[in-house]
């Protein structure tokens, strides 16, 4: 397929200046911009600062905004990191375009299993691994350089562009949906588009759309029986140990199967239509593939490929991810913890809301841990999450996003939701009342949130040229209606 002059010369700088952009974001893994850890906090800011100078070196106008101050759970308040706006052109003919992307990232150490240390970018096998290299710093840095590509090329920017970068995205997003709504009617009006690269492709070689997103809800359990840790050959028979009261809660929550048992949890979820099974049918998707990629021993529902993505997409699932104040160090330390911390979450999907989920699962819990009828003290609180997102796949933005992807990889994309969690989706959506996609940069095996995460060079160049024609793409658009 023959790219048109403007998109031939994109491409060709791009490519040119593949080092360049491997260095840059080299650059920015190298900064651990941890949101979760408190200690990485200062590091979070520096990270966002350095995007503002990227910005700045476009031309763009920025601003950082206050969001005011988390409270931890033992009472500490802690200020959180600025929201990075910028805006990038002004022409009240050309539509505008509102990007949003995150600068923290998971927590991440050597121990943990990477083969390298994670805040070093490294290049092997085509591959450059390193945390935050496609979540999401990698396709952050790819709508700069596409914006680079025309500013070189001596090409004006179809859109005017609205940038919207926070620090927080990896623990709730905190303070920016507030931010969000008090500039509802300041820099956020005028949008007419919105677009954000958080997500990634369904396997390694077809690129994708989204268009739905599952919600999260984020639990936190609490179990203490003492107000020390106890040596258990002293103390071992003599209280009810938190760390058995907590085992026993968890493994009320769900069955070997995957099926939630907490009472009522899929009461409102959307009926699935024969008219959505039948979209299944046309996805690049082989469940075999995707067995040996998370190297499981067997999936549930018998791998059967529609039922596998519904599961991913389009049902609720519940998944434990620890548990804080127990002892986790290699080697065997006999004691009895006094206070332990199961952490679990819920991903929700359509027709489930934030709060009703919340209060469901708080009195399950709570249901539950009368009948254990232990004295030891027990509390369920609600850490963070946001509701589930849909939007029109059939809306001329995707139809122009469609047209990009061919540009820069000459296939048709696949039409996807996907399992994970960006709150913002929505926040930006009911706020703006404008179209938003989520056009991917990375591929399934990134492995975004685990060790070794790593985006392909392949994804990370041809994911440039891609945003890159679709700036021009939605420029062709115009304003929306």
């Amino acid at each position: 397929m023959s790219l048109p002059k403007p998109l031939h010369d994109l491409f060709g700088y791009i490519e040119k200046n593949k080092r360049k952009f491997i260095e840059n974001l080299k650059e920015a893994v190298s900064i651990p911009s941890v949101s979760g850890v408190v200690e990485h906090r200062p590091d979070v800011v520096t990270m966002v600062k350095w995007a503002e100078n990227q910005l700045r070196g476009l031309g763009a106008t920025v601003q950082l905004c206050d969001v005011g101050v988390q409270t931890m759970m033992d009472g500490q308040k802690i200020p959180l990191p600025p929201v990075l706006l910028g805006e990038l052109g002004k022409d009240p003919a050309k539509p505008t375009l509102c990007l949003y992307g995150h600068l923290d990232v998971q927590p991440a150490a050597k121990e943990d299993g990477w083969n390298t240390d994670p805040f070093r970018l490294v290049e092997k096998d085509g591959r450059l691994y390193g945390r935050g290299s496609s979540d999401d710093k990698g396709p952050v840095l790819g709508w700069l350089h596409a914006i680079e590509a025309y500013q070189a090329t001596n090409q004006d920017i179809p859109v005017n562009i609205k940038f919207v970068f926070e620090g927080m995205e990896e623990s709730g997003s905190l303070g920016l949906e507030d931010l969000l709504m008090e500039k509802k009617d300041t820099f956020l009006k005028g949008v007419d588009y919105l677009c954000i690269s958080d997500n990634y492709w369904l396997g390694t070689e077809k690129p994708c759309i989204t268009y739905g997103l599952r919600g999260m809800s984020f639990f936190a359990v609490e179990v203490e029986c003492a107000k020390k840790d106890l040596h258990s050959g002293l103390y071992g028979g003599t209280l009810t140990e938190a760390m058995s009261d907590l085992i026993y809660i968890l493994n009320t929550l769900v069955d070997v199967n995957g099926k939630i048992l907490i009472t009522g949890i899929y009461k409102d979820v959307a009926p699935v239509t024969d008219a959505e099974k039948e979209t299944y049918k046309h996805i690049d998707f082989e469940s075999k593939d995707f067995q040996e990629e998370i190297g499981c021993n067997q999936l549930l529902h018998n791998a059967e490929k529609a039922a596998i993505l519904m599961s991913r997409w389009r049902h609720p699932s519940l998944s434990i991810h620890g548990i804080e104040g127990a002892y986790s160090e290699p080697g065997a330390k006999s004691v009895i913890p006094k206070k332990v911390i199961g952490k679990f979450s819920l991903r929700l999907v359509p027709n489930q809301d934030l709060k009703k989920v919340e209060a469901c699962v708080i009195d399950y819990l709570n249901k539950k841990w009368e009948e254990r009828k232990s004295a030891n003290n027990f509390k369920v609180t609600h850490m963070h999450g946001g509701n589930p997102w849909m939007s029109d796949p059939n809306h001329p933005h995707y139809e122009a996003a469609k047209k990009a992807i061919k540009h820069a990889y000459n296939v048709e994309p696949d039409l996807t939701r996907e399992g994970g969690s960006i709150p913002i989706t929505l926040t930006l959506q009911d706020i703006t009342g404008k179209s938003v996609l989520l056009l991917p940069m990375g591929a399934c095996d990134d492995g975004a949130h685990s060790q070794n995460e790593k985006i392909d060079i392949r994804n990370y160049i041809e994911g440039t040229k891609m945003m890159a024609a679709y700036l021009f793409e939605v420029g062709k658009l115009g304003k929306s209606d």
